[in-house]
């Protein structure tokens, strides 16, 4: 693999770990363009070049992943939750969240509430079930 490759791959992961990280703070495309310390149309192309989706959709995604897990394991409000993952308006949150996961955030926490059973599997393999496709 040439230099350049090694390069642009390790940017990319290293703007990716800052999304991982920091999901719930207000990123934008060029605030991750510099962590990649390239121009904000080229880190745009050079991301879902790498992995296959826009930066845009991965924090998306990021996002309604950790809203996915406080809607299992808490009892907060959607809004609160909605705001706490990074999302300024519960009406963005409920349609990203329904597009994502196929249903809307209140739905998802009905499947989870009661006695508790859907969460009696090892939490590697929820993890994995669970995770959203899109």
């Amino acid at each position: 693999m040439s230099r350049t490759i090694e390069d642009r791959n390790h940017r990319m992961l290293r703007t990716r770990d800052t999304m991982d990280r920091a999901f719930a703070q207000p990123l934008d495309v060029p605030a991750l363009a510099r962590v990649a310390h390239i121009s904000p149309a080229h880190f745009s192309r050079q991301f879902r070049a790498t992995f296959g989706e826009t930066p845009h959709r991965y924090l998306q995604r990021r996002r309604v992943e950790r809203a996915m897990e406080l809607l299992r394991e808490t009892g907060r409000p959607v809004t609160e939750i909605c705001f706490d993952v990074g999302f300024n308006s519960l009406g963005t949150f409920t349609r990203t969240f329904r597009e994502i996961v196929g249903e809307p955030p209140s739905a998802y926490r009905r499947r989870f509430a009661g006695d508790g059973a859907a969460l009696r599997v090892p939490a590697c393999w929820a993890m994995a079930w669970l995770r959203p496709a899109g």
